[in-house]
């Protein structure tokens, strides 16, 4: 493990965290960005999108996908810059997205209003296939988090953060899912944005307890990255894809005027052994 280094800091809330051709993308949701910045800190803001959540996730043709939350939309950046609709979502409230190598979109759903915390209903995940049809695919999770699909498009890996642990369901030919199962018990962990690596660990995110931190299936901890400031997400990239970011801001709260402290965003890099395996 190599030392933490400061790649980019001066940010607002930083999220969703994906590495694509020779840059990192991230998202800010305070200044309702998607910024890509390179190995030497120099950054560009790729799209402008007034969403909180705001994630992403790049189509296996190399376009960015982008999560309206607001308008229950998932939004498609052409080649030219400019954005499409490449789904309807419906209704507001929807959180992250994670892809398969086939192009289907798995978008999740919070059940609760995160400025108030109430409770609506369960979380969700639903599946926005390639041939543009929506359908939930499963429910009951109390926050759906950070979610990634395994290399060979059979596992969707969800965080649930209420729960402390990571959900694995299998995936079928149509995209469905089943054998809904509890992959990783956390304990006290309570996972953001997650990424997978070669050898099938997971890393996870972690705003309260101020840490990254890479488990086997099962739950047992590998490492530990440890952080000043909360952890909102992770993704493996770089030339040789061992390069660990992590996206972290000092946590005020949902019900604050503003979730973190201006200025308090970061993204952070440190080498790891184990390199990615490019999802998300």
């Amino acid at each position: 493990m190599g030392e933490v280094r400061t790649l980019l800091d001066g940010r607002g809330l930083v999220e969703s965290p994906r590495w694509h051709g020779d840059r990192l993308y991230f998202s800010d949701w305070s200044a309702g960005e998607v910024v890509a910045v390179d190995l030497d800190g120099r950054d560009e803001v790729v799209a402008r999108v007034a969403s909180l959540p705001l994630c992403t996730a790049f189509l296996p043709d190399g376009r960015l996908l982008i999560v309206s939350s607001a308008d229950g939309r998932i939004l498609r950046r052409e080649r030219d810059g400019n954005l499409a609709v490449h789904a309807e979502l419906g209704e507001p409230g929807w959180n992250d997205i994670a892809l398969d190598g086939r192009g289907n979109a798995y978008v999740n759903r919070i059940g609760f209003d995160p400025m108030t915390g109430q409770v609506s209903k369960p979380g969700s995940v639903s599946l926005a296939a390639a041939d543009g049809s929506v359908r939930e695919v499963a429910g009951d999770i109390a926050f759906p988090n950070g979610m990634a699909v395994t290399p060979d498009d059979t596992t969707l890996i969800v965080a649930d953060s209420y729960r402390h642990c990571l959900l694995a369901f299998d995936i079928d030919a149509g995209g469905g899912l089943s054998n809904r199962r509890v992959w990783a018990d956390l304990g006290e962990g309570t996972p953001d944005g997650i990424c997978l690596d070669a050898e099938g660990a997971v890393w996870y995110a972690d705003v309260p307890n101020k840490w990254c931190r890479r488990v086997a299936e099962g739950g047992a901890v590998l490492d530990t990255v440890g952080l000043d400031r909360g952890g909102f997400a992770c993704a493996l990239g770089g030339p040789d894809g061992r390069s660990l970011f992590v996206v972290a801001a000092e946590f005020l709260g949902m019900t604050e005027p503003e979730p973190v402290a201006a200025g308090s965003g970061q993204v952070l890099v440190t080498r790891v052994d184990v390199p990615g395996v490019g999802r998300p």
